[in-house]
């Protein structure tokens, strides 16, 4: 569909790798330092290829994608239990929030939908899949890119083993249903294996902020050495001293591969 690979092609301008600022995060957690006058912190991150937002504030934040070499507008079409391991859920039970067309209406080039796959838990399993499966049909009629985030159930509470053998075998599940590219967690040594192995791009998440600037360009060159097409990054860039100058400092180390204490030094990080 020609509209679709518009909008997907427009995110890879460069025709390499892509730095998304996620500031979603309300629609999960409530509000979040770094993106508490989202209208106004938005401004800071035109230079980022893309901005993810909930439905209800890309209204409140047009001014970000409405002129000419504006980052791509990506938008989270679900809402899953998975994000609230702190208020003691225990499962990822996902919740359809807006259609693709609707997205796409109000502004969207790019959706997001949540996607879990335990191989423990038959019920949640069998869930996310028929979710992300009917998302993957509606973007089909009208020409939404969707992104596939793997997401599993307390991340930071499982063994890097378990982590890796989620996030493989639901990553090439992703891509099997329909995900166009994936958002997921970067697994360390084994990353290239997981990238070999799922035919559409993958996205690194950037999950908890990490105390120094330098950690998180750090993550993203590993990234990225192992096959990452661009990282989705949220609070490492909202919540940093200077959410432009990390954003171009990703940059540097994402598009142009240098190193990162270099890319950190160039943009006043250090």
């Amino acid at each position: 569909m020609e509209g679709h690979w518009i909008r997907l092609n427009r995110l890879f301008s460069d025709g390499k790798r892509a730095v998304i600022v996620a500031a979603d995060h309300g629609l999960f957690v409530g509000a979040t330092r770094g993106a508490i006058d989202l209208p106004s912190a938005v401004e800071a991150w035109s230079e980022a290829d893309g901005i993810l937002l909930s439905p209800g504030m890309l209204q409140s934040c047009g001014h970000a994608f409405s002129y000419r070499g504006a980052p791509s507008a990506v938008v989270r079409l679900d809402w899953s239990t998975v994000f609230g391991h702190n208020w003691g859920f225990t499962a990822a039970h996902p919740a359809r929030v807006l259609k693709p067309a609707t997205a796409l209406a109000l502004g969207a080039d790019i959706g997001m939908g949540t996607f879990t796959f335990t191989m423990e838990q038959e019920a949640v399993d069998r869930e996310n899949v028929e979710h992300f499966a009917r998302l993957v049909a509606a973007k089909r009629e009208c020409g939404l890119p969707l992104i596939g985030e793997l997401f599993p159930i307390a991340p930071r509470e499982i063994t890097a083993g378990e982590l890796f053998r989620q996030v493989h075998t639901g990553c090439r599940i992703l891509a099997e249903l329909g995900a166009d590219m994936i958002k997921t967690y970067f697994t360390g040594e084994r990353f290239a294996e997981t990238v070999e192995a799922t035919p559409v791009p993958i996205l690194v998440l950037g999950a908890e902020k990490l105390p120094n600037a330098i950690d998180a360009l750090e993550m993203a060159q590993r990234a990225v050495t192992a096959g990452a097409r661009g990282v989705v990054f949220g609070r490492n860039v909202i919540q940093s001293k200077d959410p432009a100058a990390m954003i171009s400092a990703l940059r540097m180390v994402v598009k142009q591969e240098i190193q990162p204490a270099e890319a950190a030094r160039e943009t006043g990080l250090v």
